[in-house]
């Protein structure tokens, strides 16, 4: 997936710095990286991301454990 995003110059500033100080890490690296473990924290925000719902009841945990119950 390619994507354009806008960042306030301040924040541009603060990552090309990051960047800087850590050789060969890209951008979509970096992006990815930060996504990951974002979402990892709270998989459901996968699905807030995408747009698909506004706030999930269950996290993703929640919900395995509750169809595992139901077989």
């Amino acid at each position: 997936m390619r994507v354009t995003i806008y960042l306030p110059d301040h924040l541009a500033q603060e990552v090309e710095a990051y960047r800087k100080a850590r050789p060969g890490l890209s951008l979509s690296a970096l992006v990815r990286e930060l996504l990951e473990r974002e979402l990892v924290k709270r998989p459901e925000a996968l699905l807030e991301v995408a747009g698909l719902v506004e706030r999930a009841e269950l996290s993703a945990r929640e919900h395995d454990a509750l169809i595992r119950e139901e077989r």
